[in-house]
């Protein structure tokens, strides 16, 4: 069976890609639905046998490679953690490849499109379901060239475009981080195998290595190395810069990368390698403090961004830091029920946002909207659904994985802990506030929209992903500029994922944190000896219960009083800080800076090489510039060649003169 879930969107992949201009756009979304459907029944029976039955078990497929000590096996894999994953990742694939054919029924290269999001699933299965950490690699990058294939789909959009660079190229910073960890790691033990490496971890501890001059502990450089993969695909700080860009892509794209798949493998990762990352305090404290940052920072940007899918971009990588600290403060449980709750909630408000731009025509801006909740009932009952689980309303899905993840930063020992925790809270009263204004100002209120409004949605879709020159890809509706709800191909999805994103915490919560978590985990996940953090995040205070509740009716309210009792409120408060309101607008210049301290010069470079190295030197000295010269030399020897004889009796009188000269006053002695 666990073939069957892992190669069926591989198979979808091919026939899609190779034959889906012969079958034609509609077969190929349906045979690649089909197949991603059925690998997604077949995820959730594997993780009830697993997680509630028999444990796990290994296929081993192939020997994939031998060199020297090196040996790599093509292996699945299965435990509860690898379950978890697979009802993650196959389920939203499935809903997203179901959504699709409804939002991009206009658009002329649907099957490359759903060939696309195939392959993207099948590199993320080939991640979760890893037996080593070369096989994980290969996954790693597989959902890193498919991003870059899904956000780039508008190819005659220059900003879909550059998004997809800036993709690739900032993950490909981190992946060198990574692929030096894994080098490290088989360095230090002799295999890349989990089972091996876990076996030899433990003496790390008190290894040193010798890396750029200073001596290390050497599961501390390690953990870092390989933290560094996950700072750049789970869009953590200082490497989160290619996350809000990718929204260029088209919206089912956002759903499958933001809710279930690239940003949650750095997540994975480090849960995965659980056993190496205990080893080190200092690697989990960093971890600490970046996750914590990255849930600060993104919420402090998502306040005041307006496009309707950059402000959910933003919630995502706040979440990620929640994500982080959990694994940080050694509760890498609760990190991955967070990863399980997010990706019913994220992947219904990023569904739900593509329903508003469908109803909405093109526009995605949320200063252009108001109003739409009696045009589109049934969308804006879905939002509200996923903006309750994910501002944490009691008994939804957020509820039970955020406040455990606050708990756990509470109760930690671990440095960093009470920064991480004051943070924490904090962003989760920024998160109820975003997350709410976004909802008044799309849902209640006077209508924004009609009497023109419309008429510039190209004017700036520079700004926003989805208004696209390219065949006009994005869905238009209907002739009359009403809004309209959505095919029902399209709320099937959503209905499903907010039933998810309703009770997945409330079912859940018991066997990922609860007191049988140990019979639900089967040890998938490492704990070291004296990490008791699972026991201690229940016997916290009940201030810190209650303090994620009280941040979120704080956000709830204050968000209420701005767009809905006063909405002049906002625009005097940015008036009167224009300079906070520009910094957080502009994402706190981090483009900016990044384009002057590294594209700037590397352009520089380029340029140089170019003209100077590449033209003056190689074309001057090269091939080219040799020949250049023999025929410069040619040309003068010709030029001798007169034909007359007294041209020549002269040059032979000089060559008489010249050699009786040199005789006379060199040669005779």
């Amino acid at each position: 069976m666990i073939q069957a879930i892992v190669f069926l969107p591989l198979l979808g992949f091919l026939i899609a890609g190779l034959f889906g201009r012969v079958i034609g756009p509609r077969p190929s979304e349906f045979i690649t639905t089909l197949l991603l459907g059925v690998a997604a029944v077949m995820s959730w029976i594997v993780f009830v046998q697993v997680g509630f039955g028999t444990g796990g078990y290994k296929v081993v497929l192939a020997n994939w490679m031998t060199s020297g000590t090196l040996t790599v096996e093509w292996a699945l894999r299965v435990d509860t953690l690898t379950a978890v994953m697979l009802v993650v990742v196959n389920t939203v694939s499935a809903l997203v490849h179901l959504y699709s054919i409804g939002y991009m029924h206009e658009d002329p290269h649907r099957p490359r499109f759903f060939a696309y999001l195939s392959l993207f699933t099948f590199a993320m299965l080939m991640l979760v379901t890893s037996d080593n950490l070369v096989q994980m690699f290969f996954g790693w990058e597989g959902v890193g060239l498919a991003s870059y294939l899904l956000i780039g789909f508008w190819y005659q959009k220059p900003t879909a475009v550059a998004a997809a660079m800036k993709a690739f190229i900032v993950n490909r910073v981190g992946d060198f981080g990574f692929a030096l960890g894994i080098f490290l790691v088989f360095v230090l033990t002799g295999s890349v195998a989990y089972d091996a490496v876990f076996a030899k971890a433990a003496p790390l501890a008190s290894q040193t290595f010798h890396f750029i001059g200073y001596d290390w502990n050497a599961a501390t450089i390690a953990c870092l190395l390989l933290f560094m993969g996950a700072m750049g695909k789970s869009a953590q700080f200082l490497l989160h810069t290619w996350l809000p860009d990718a929204m260029e892509g088209p919206t089912p794209v956002s759903a499958l990368i933001h809710a279930a798949t690239m940003v949650t493998a750095g997540v994975f990762m480090v849960a995965r390698l659980s056993p190496i990352f205990e080893l080190s305090q200092t690697a989990l404290t960093v971890i600490i403090i970046v996750g914590a940052t990255t849930a600060f920072f993104a919420a402090t940007v998502g306040l005041v961004q307006n496009d309707i899918k950059r402000v959910i971009a933003y919630s995502t990588c706040s979440q990620l830091g929640y994500m982080f600290v959990a694994l940080g403060v050694g509760a890498y449980s609760a990190g991955i029920f967070h990863l399980f709750t997010h990706a019913f909630f994220k992947a219904l408000l990023f569904l739900g946002a593509g329903s508003v731009i469908h109803a909405m025509h093109h526009e995605q801006d949320i200063r252009h909207m108001g109003g739409l909740q009696s045009k589109i009932p049934f969308t804006a009952a879905m939002m509200t659904i996923g903006t309750l689980a994910l501002t944490g309303f009691p008994f939804t899905a957020g509820f039970y994985s955020k406040d455990a993840i606050i708990e756990s930063a509470f109760a930690s020992h671990t440095p960093g802990q009470t920064y991480a925790f004051l943070l924490l809270v904090l962003s989760a009263f920024m998160t109820s506030f975003y997350s709410w204004r976004l909802y008044f100002l799309t849902f209640t209120g006077a209508p924004r929209w009609g009497h023109g409004a419309h008429h510039n949605d190209h004017a700036h879709h520079h700004d926003h992903g989805d208004a696209d020159d390219h065949a006009h890809a994005e869905p238009h509706g209907h002739g009359d500029h009403t809004p309209h709800e959505s095919p029902i191909v399209m709320l099937i999805p959503l209905a499903v994922l907010g039933v998810g994103a309703l009770l997945a915490g409330f079912i859940f919560a018991g066997p990922f944190i609860g007191a049988g978590y140990d019979a639900f985990w089967k040890g998938a996940l490492f704990t070291g000896k004296d990490n008791h953090i699972l026991h201690d995040m229940h016997e916290v205070p009940t201030w810190v219960k209650l303090s994620p509740f009280v941040a979120m009716v704080l956000g709830f309210a204050l968000s209420w009083l701005f767009y809905v009792k006063n909405p002049r409120l906002p625009v005097a408060l940015a008036e009167s800080q224009p300079i906070l309101y520009r910094f957080l607008l502009n994402k706190w210049y981090f483009d900016e800076l990044y384009d002057f301290l590294f594209v700037r010069p590397a352009k520089a470079i380029g340029r140089f090489l170019w003209k100077k190295g590449d033209g003056a030197v190689i074309d001057g000295l090269g091939p080219d510039g040799i020949s250049a010269r023999v025929v410069d030399v040619t040309h003068a020897v010709v030029r001798l060649q007169t034909g007359y004889i007294y041209h020549y009796a002269f040059a032979m009188l000089m060559g008489v003169a010249l050699f009786v000269t040199w005789y006379m006053f060199g040669g005779a002695h």
